[in-house]
């Protein structure tokens, strides 16, 4: 069924005409509000592995982790000859620049990688990186930052230990953008004290301070044995229904421009690890339902364009 907005398959299949596969890395990198740079013990969202939960062999050399992910994904996509290395746990740009390369040279150098994915924070993007990234897309790579932001409201970032404020994120994408590189902003729904309608104007905020070209919308998974779960325990956390996740998905959506891409509406967590909500582990299910609605609903993604509402108000 064709989707009622711009999916991420969708626009790597315009870019490379075939499928792509984004194959995860861990890097061996930490977060600087983890390692006492900014602040300590991270996200209060976040597990101990940084997001990167799901990730095969997170010990091994990043050419042995990279064969291992492809070779798992050849079992049910045995064609598909295309990939993007997506280095995706805690911040891949929180260290020196030689340290930087020697963790991202190896996966450029595999075979029929094309493109490049780096999850990482808004104060963790020196000149000198810029300018590093710059030249990898120089080199005919795609680049995409994936750029945790998860809330525009400075209290909720200070509640979970973001450490970094809203201006650091708005600078960082301007100087990455002065490169052409493509930024995917992480927004999460769900965070303490947050309710719907700070969620419609965390994307709002989003797209109008900055150019991005991308954006994931995450289900905050509380997880065990993280910061959060204080939170949860004091009545301070309320768990999103998948009802009301649903319809501040599509009411997102509605908002966002059509040429921004979606790489993501929701996430996966390992069972064992996952307190809740429950139901977000039968990902289909949800990623099905927004279809669903945006099909009751007879609505496509920026059909409310808020870049439009604001032309419309001058």
């Amino acid at each position: 069924m064709e989707k009622r907005y711009t999916t991420w398959n969708e626009y790597l299949r315009g870019r490379f005409g075939e499928k792509v596969f984004k194959v995860p890395i861990d890097a061996g990198f930490d977060c600087p509000n983890r390692d006492g740079t900014v602040a300590k013990g991270g996200c209060t969202f976040c597990s101990v592995s940084g997001s990167g939960d799901m990730i095969l062999e997170p010990e091994a050399p990043i050419d042995v982790q990279f064969r291992a992910e492809v070779d798992q994904f050849h079992k049910k996509w045995p064609n598909v000859a295309k990939y993007i290395a997506y280095f995706q746990n805690y911040t891949n740009t929180h260290g020196s620049l030689e340290t930087i390369k020697s963790r991202f040279e190896p996966a450029l150098v595999q075979d029929n990688v094309v493109g490049i994915s780096i999850g990482t924070r808004p104060d963790c993007l020196p000149a000198d990186v810029v300018d590093y990234l710059a030249d990898i897309q120089a080199r005919g790579f795609e680049v995409w930052i994936d750029l945790g932001l998860q809330t525009t409201y400075e209290a909720t970032s200070d509640l979970i230990n973001r450490a970094h404020d809203y201006g650091t994120y708005v600078d960082a994408v301007e100087r990455l953008r002065a490169h052409g590189i493509k930024v995917c902003t992480h927004l999460i729904n769900g965070l303490p004290g947050e309710t719907p309608e700070m969620m419609l104007e965390n994307v709002r905020r989003t797209v109008l301070d900055s150019d991005i070209q991308g954006i994931k919308l995450h289900l905050l998974h509380l997880m065990r044995n993280t910061a959060m779960q204080r939170d949860y325990h004091a009545g301070r956390l309320q768990l999103l229904s998948r009802d009301e996740y649903v319809n501040i998905i599509c009411d997102q959506l509605e908002l966002i421009p059509k040429d921004i891409v979606i790489h993501r509406l929701t996430g996966d967590a390992p069972r064992d690890s996952i307190i809740g909500p429950m139901w977000s582990l039968k990902k289909w299910e949800v990623l099905n339902a927004i279809d669903a609605e945006l099909e009751r609903r007879d609505v496509y993604q920026g059909d409310r364009d808020v870049r439009k509402e604001i032309l419309v108000r001058q």
